[in-house]
Parts: C-alpha cells; sequence; structure tokens
C-alpha cells in the first residue's frame, strides 16, 4: 500500500485506525483520503485496510 506517496507492507488485516496510531498519527487532528475519497473519522475502526490501498494523510498544525 501506500501512504503519503511511501510504500508500506502490511502483514496483516489492520483496521485505518490501528494503522495510523502505528504510524504516529493522532486521529483527532488529521484528514485521510483512501483510494481518493475523504474517510469519515466514525469509519477508521471500520474500514480494513489491504496492500491495494492508497492513503494521504494531512496533519492539522496549530499555530499563529
Amino acid at each position: 500500500m501506500k501512504l503519503n506517496g511511501e510504500t508500506k507492507n502490511l502483514t496483516d488485516h489492520i483496521s485505518l485506525r490501528e494503522f495510523l496510531r502505528q504510524e504516529g498519527f493522532s486521529d483527532t487532528r488529521i484528514a485521510v483520503e483512501r483510494n481518493g475519497e475523504i474517510v469519515p473519522k466514525g469509519e477508521y475502526a471500520n474500514i480494513v485496510l489491504s496492500d491495494s490501498d492508497t492513503l494521504e494523510v494531512v496533519a492539522f498544525v496549530g499555530g499563529g
């Protein structure tokens, strides 16, 4: 699979929520696009990733 343009190998079935945690993302300040479609935060735990998926994750950074 691809995460922000980088190839990642999935070794097992994993939910989007767990994958994001493993990659160091906090799901409170991010937006996720999977295969060209925005994923609602409420669906992160229900989506099981596959090697053919492409994810784009954008983290929101506060500042002033």
